[in-house]
């Protein structure tokens, strides 16, 4: 799949795990991702009401009122079933799961739904390469 499309066209990343310290992936890709001009949108239910990347962070997905174009997930493999639903209602138009993040029963679930997915991959580390 050709990532750099996906990546100069969209302008919505919320991030599903974002996080307040900054020396966790989950702060510093978004935070990047926000310096490089996209608009981020944390979801996090343990942070929830708590201001990360100029926005409030919000409880869960289903909170989202605008338009995802892509979704960076910082969750557990092992816990991407129980945001399915969220994900496929949300219909972002790529799934990014961060290194180490993969499930082949929730990518297959999105791929059939029409939604790009990639699996175990930085988005800060793809960015950087692809987009200048």
């Amino acid at each position: 799949m050709n990532l750099e499309p996906f990546l100069r066209e969209a302008r919505t990343v919320a991030v599903l795990g974002a996080h307040p310290d900054p020396y966790r992936p989950a702060h510093f890709v978004p935070a990047y991702l926000q310096r490089a001009g996209y608009t981020v949108l944390p979801v996090n239910p343990q942070f929830a009401g708590q201001e990360l990347f100029g926005q409030t962070v919000l409880a869960g997905l289903e909170q989202l009122t605008v338009p995802v174009d892509i979704l960076d997930v910082f969750r557990r493999s092992e816990a991407l079933m129980e945001h399915l639903e969220a994900v496929l209602a949300l219909r972002p138009k790529l799934v990014w799961l961060q290194s180490g993040i993969r499930n082949r029963d929730f990518a297959a679930r999105l791929e059939q739904a029409g939604i790009a997915v990639v699996q175990d991959r930085c988005l800060m580390t793809v960015h950087r390469a692809l987009v200048r």
